[in-house]
């Protein structure tokens, strides 16, 4: 059983290592590659801490970080407990914010967001808070970039890899689908 979404926001990040601002669009072609015209985008990329119990730093991997997803609702909620206003989708770094998926920071890897066009993202894992968005929020906002990691704690959205091509249009239904999983029961069991 899915449930429905809708697309209320698409940017794209020009230059991730001069800053993780994104850039507001109305529309957005994902190819295999992620979403064209994004930093992020490429079937390969370096590896970096979130692996490196696996590989050296560096290392050619493929790349399932191409799209980041957000919940509005919950950047509202990060917002209020950061004590601000408003916090604008750019100034994390997102790629895509929905609205209207309950918990979509905490989806199992393996889910699937479908827009009306086709296009198919499949979720890597959860994207937990770090300090990149700590610091565009404290050159915006002084004082309030220290409040980001604990108010995003299981609020930052999710990393996602396109599955099958199209278009992201902002006003479109994107529907959710969760395979059935099991908990894995660890080594001992």
């Amino acid at each position: 059983m899915g449930c429905v979404g809708r697309i209320v926001w698409i940017g794209r990040v020009s230059d991730r290592k001069s800053s993780i601002r994104s850039s507001s669009v109305r529309e957005a072609r994902v190819s295999f590659g992620g979403l064209d015209g994004d930093s992020h985008f490429g079937l390969t990329r370096p590896s970096c801490v979130r692996v490196e119990e696996l590989y050296d730093e560096g290392t050619q991997i493929r790349n399932a970080r191409q799209i980041s997803i957000l919940s509005s609702e919950e950047l509202e909620r990060i917002a209020r407990d950061s004590g601000i206003d408003e916090l604008p989708p750019e100034i994390v770094g997102a790629n895509l914010v929905v609205r209207g998926i309950p918990h979509l920071s905490l989806l199992p890897p393996s889910s699937r967001l479908q827009s009306e066009s086709g296009a198919t993202l499949v979720v890597d894992t959860e994207n937990l808070p770090c300090q990149l968005p700590a610091r565009e929020i404290e050159a915006t906002m002084p004082g309030r970039g220290r409040h980001f990691k604990p108010s995003a704690k299981n609020r930052r959205g999710v990393t996602a890899w396109v599955e099958c091509e199209g278009y992201l249009r902002v006003g479109e239904l994107i529907r959710l689908f969760v395979p059935a999983q099991r908990p894995w029961p660890g080594p001992d069991q």
